[in-house]
This record gives structure tokens, sequence and C-alpha cells, in this order.
């Protein structure tokens, strides 16, 4: 029996803190196009794939070219912020992520980003070293609260699904885990609701044995 286990980390908003650096990058984007959008605009849709954002943005007639070109260059952008100024992770998460590493848990990011901020990430907190795959926005086709992303996640480690822990901080990405047979780990550092198996304000709240106890519930 494989008794392998495994921890899928969302990353925006769950291992690092990225909203200002998405801001700033749609606003500049955005505003190069002629269409400036507000920060109430923004904030409407944080963590939805690009595709959707755009199409909100620019209407039915927009092409699919276009949008991924403005989508391209916003990424692009938001990865030199990140280089330029580096990012640091959220309370609790290095400690997390080194422990869990020693404890032989396989970790892999699972993200609606892209594969290439995925990897600025990791440079950014030299922690590249600790996670054994990275699931993108290139590699599935439906975004949360489909549970594609996390069962391919656990595909890449060769975990099942029941041995599986992942840590959100989206409503959608819990759901997803729900869907994907998974426990979760929430993190509401605003007092979100998120129907999480646990809740927590930061990780660094989390109790020694966590991990090891839902894995086993």
């Amino acid at each position: 029996m494989n008794d392998a286990r495994a921890v899928l980390w969302d990353m925006d908003g769950t291992l690092i803190d990225s909203e200002e650096f998405h801001w700033e990058s749609w606003r500049q984007t955005m505003a190069n196009e002629g269409l400036p959008i507000t920060r109430e605009k923004f904030l409407a849709s944080f963590g939805q794939r690009n595709d959707s954002i755009l199409q909100l943005w620019l209407g039915p007639s927009a092409s699919a070219e276009r949008m991924e070109a403005i989508a391209n260059g916003k990424e692009r952008l938001y990865r030199t912020l990140i280089r330029k100024h580096g990012i640091a992770p959220l309370p609790g998460v290095a400690d997390w992520v080194s422990r869990l590493s020693r404890e032989g848990w396989f970790q892999v990011v699972a993200s609606s980003a892209p594969s290439a901020n995925i990897k600025a990430v990791l440079e950014a907190l030299n922690a590249a070293e600790h996670f054994q795959g990275v699931v993108s926005a290139e590699d599935v086709r439906r975004g949360k609260p489909d549970p594609e992303v996390f069962l391919t996640a656990a595909a890449r480690v060769n975990v099942e699904p029941a041995r599986c822990i992942v840590v959100e901080d989206a409503v959608a990405g819990v759901e997803a885990a729900r869907n994907a047979g998974m426990r979760s780990i929430g993190v509401s550092r605003n007092g979100k609701l998120l129907a999480a198996n646990i809740v927590v304000k930061s990780l660094d709240q989390l109790d020694p044995g966590t991990f090891d106890a839902l894995v086993a519930a």
C-alpha cells in the first residue's frame, strides 16, 4: 500500500501575499491599454483565471489573441516586480514548508497562476528544493472549484487523494479540495468564511501535529 502523504499548496494568499504586485501589474497593464481599472474592480476579480478576468473587463468582442497578449504582458510585469522587490512568505509558511519536508511529506504547488510566476515566487522564497511538483494554469483546463488542479497535483507525486491535505485561502479552492476527496486547511487572514476542516488566521497558529492528525482522520 502506498503510504505517501502530500501537502498541496495554493500560492497567492496562502504561501505569499501577492495582492499588491498583482494590483500594480494589472493597473499598469490596463492603463497602457487605455482601459484603466479601479482597485475595487481588481479586488472583485482577484484569484480568478486571467481569461475569465479579461472577458469581464474587455467584453465579449475581445479576441482570444488580444486577451492572451494582455495577460502575458501583465504576468511579465508581475514577475519583474517580484524579482525587483522580492517577496516574503506569509507567517508560518517557511517553518511549515521546512518541517513538512523534513518529515517526508511530498509538497506540490497547485495554483491557477502561470508556471513562470510560480517559479519566480519559489526562487524569491528560496524554497524550490522543498517542492516535488508544480501544477499551474497551463496544466489544467478547468479552474477551481473543479478538483482538476488538486487531482493532477496528487497524481504528480503518486499520492492518493485521501492522503493529501490542501492549504487554501479561497472559497473556491476549499470547495475544489472537497470535490477532490481531500481534507483542507483554510487560511483566512480577513475573517472570510471557509468550509475547510481547519481554519486559522495564519499558519503559525497551527498545532505541531495538525497535518499528521488530519491525514489520519
